[in-house]
């Protein structure tokens, strides 16, 4: 099966345009605030409404109460809500329940934390493990989840680029990869080569 792929963190027609044509899956904007690639809903809108539908639009919160989560998600037109934060399973089911996919974010040490019944409770839709900083580019120490992998798909993010997406892949089994800084040739500032070489990489297995 070939692994799903989301570029994340766009800003611009072209960067979308180039991903949807490079075969992504899925497509984030971020809609969170303190980032380089933060955008407003009236902005987010604009880029994705430029989306097929066979393409996943995605917004991404991180620490933000639910009401402005879901707010944002309605007014920018995404189909998916990313969470980075605290938020409980009863979060998670009101997002489902108010329409949008939901894709919980949580950083690989605080995952191994969890015991499964934790796990089990938020019955989210697509799971993805990050860097305890994401989109900055960092990856994470691989040891626990190779001691002890997922039960269920996952996500992976945190630090993937061209060159090493195809390696990680491999050796971790995510089903899905997420990449942001990785095809930036600035912090925030998407290059469109570099879009293109994830997605074939990350498909070369």
């Amino acid at each position: 099966m070939s692994i799903w792929v989301k570029i994340c963190g766009l800003t611009t027609v072209d960067a979308v345009e180039t991903s949807v044509a490079a075969g992504a899956d899925a497509v984030g904007f971020v809609l969170a605030p303190g980032s380089p690639r933060t955008l407003d809903a009236p902005s987010a809108r604009r880029l994705a409404e430029r989306v097929p539908p066979t393409v996943e639009t995605v917004g991404v919160f991180r620490g933000q109460p639910l009401g402005e989560v879901l707010d944002l998600a309605v007014r920018s037109g995404v189909r998916s809500v990313q969470l980075h934060g605290d938020e409980t399973p009863s979060d998670v089911a009101a997002a489902r329940a108010a329409g949008f996919r939901v894709i919980r974010a949580v950083d690989a040490g605080a995952y191994a934390a969890e015991p499964e019944e934790a796990r089990v409770a938020f019955a989210e839709d697509a799971l993805l493990i990050d860097a305890a900083d994401p989109g900055a580019g960092a990856t994470f120490d691989a040891a626990p989840l190779l001691a002890a992998p997922p039960h269920r798909p996952w996500i992976l993010a945190g630090g993937l680029a061209p060159d090493n997406v195809e390696r990680l892949v491999g050796e971790l089994g995510p089903v899905g990869v997420d990449v942001s800084s990785g095809v930036e040739s600035s912090r925030g500032v998407k290059d469109l080569g570099l879009i293109r070489e994830f997605v074939a990489a990350a498909r070369r297995l």
